[in-house]
């Protein structure tokens, strides 16, 4: 077996890490691989560290005792959090995006990998304490940032239909009402997504009043699912909401169709303290 120098051991080990976010390596898995002894081991899991925690990217926990080890756990911190989301504010900003009826064109960003990515690890850090199971989104424009964020975070991904679909399998499904147009609808998800009981993460890109995210709330009981958070890339400001206790990343407080102007701030994420620490806000 070869022998690694240590600057080849290093950039494997970082790459290792990376891939598998929350998962415990021990440190023999890591000396077996590179024939070294646990103690460079251990200096090399101090250098990534410290580099993890300057870039504000991350950091490694470590676990003591036998079954002990490391485990990488991606971080945004607070300071590049919010660089990124007033970079989406102004993106949000554009008249261009301004569609009949008021919505707004979302696509391009939802298109967007590095953006997707950097959401996903905000919302990694925002939930990574709840001790979710699986992120679950609806279809279709949720589905980037559902997967950006269960990468970040090692976990499923369930994704609710609008139509169910003959390979689903045995599907539940509900009615739902749109918060704003009371449009009727209705909501799908396979039986066999994930286990009954399970905690979940619910993602979405966009909320006006919120008859989506309760529909999924509603859908997530029909399984004794609890709902650990809510993470919504941008929402709407409108006086009556269906769902609260939600976190956002920006908020849109004005569409002017007339005038082409959109108004958007930062969301709540950065308006009320406690969730960088994983926790609500009082």
């Amino acid at each position: 077996m070869k022998k690694w120098k240590r600057s080849a051991r290093l950039v494997d080990m970082t790459r290792q890490l990376l891939d598998q976010p929350h998962r415990l390596i021990s440190l023999s898995a890591f000396a077996d691989r590179y024939q070294a002894a646990k103690s460079s081991i251990s200096e090399d899991l101090a250098i990534i560290h410290e580099t993890f925690r300057e870039e504000g990217t991350g950091l490694l926990e470590t676990v003591s005792g036998a079954a002990g080890g490391v485990r990488y756990l991606p971080i945004a911190n607070r300071e590049n959090a919010t660089k990124l989301s007033r970079q989406l504010c102004a993106q949000l900003e554009n008249p261009d995006r301004i569609l009949p009826g008021g919505y707004l064109y979302l696509s391009d960003l939802l298109g967007d990998d590095r953006l997707v990515r950097e959401i996903g690890r905000i919302w990694a850090t925002v939930f990574s304490g709840r001790g979710a199971d699986v992120v679950v989104t609806v279809e279709t424009k949720g589905i980037p940032l559902a997967y950006a964020t269960a990468s970040h975070l090692g976990l499923p991904v369930a994704i609710v239909r609008r139509d169910s679909r003959i390979t689903e399998g045995s599907v539940v499904t509900i009615n739902t009402v749109s918060g704003s147009s009371k449009r009727l609808g209705s909501l799908s998800l396979a039986r066999r997504s994930f286990p009954e009981g399970a905690r979940v993460l619910i993602v979405d890109d966009f909320m006006k009043a919120g008859g989506t995210v309760q529909g999924m709330i509603d859908l997530m009981g029909e399984f004794r699912a609890e709902v650990i958070g809510i993470g919504i890339m941008a929402e709407s400001q409108v006086d009556e909401r269906l769902v609260e206790n939600t976190v956002s990343l920006a908020t849109v407080t004005d569409v002017d169709v007339k005038n082409r102007k959109i108004a958007v701030e930062l969301g709540n994420l950065f308006t009320q303290g406690g969730f960088f620490d994983g926790t609500n806000p009082d």
